[in-house]
């Protein structure tokens, strides 16, 4: 699991029928303890309503992932949004 924020949406005229309803979403990697994007990003399958802009919890681990779509064993999702994040606080660091 992963902090990021979503950056944008993904179109696509043909896709696999296990993505019918449901909104895909670009997803950029945030570095922990920071807001400063990892350059990294997923596709990720939306589960919670939400947009560009919002800090999310994204589960990327595709057995997982396949599991909250029901689509075991052999689904094409990895990356799956399984929460919006309110605030996030940092305890500060023990010397």
């Amino acid at each position: 699991m992963y902090l990021g924020r979503v950056f944008g949406n993904v179109v696509a005229t043909v896709k696999h029928p296990l993505f019918h309803g449901h909104k895909l979403l670009l997803v950029e990697r945030l570095r922990p303890g920071s807001d400063q994007a990892d350059a990294k990003y997923d596709i990720a399958v939306d589960l919670v309503q939400a947009g560009p802009g919002d800090l999310v919890l994204v589960l990327d681990e595709g057995n997982s992932a396949r599991q909250l779509l029901d689509a075991e064993p052999d689904g094409p999702v990895r990356a799956v949004i399984v929460g919006v994040v309110d605030q996030v606080d940092l305890a500060e660091a023990q010397r």
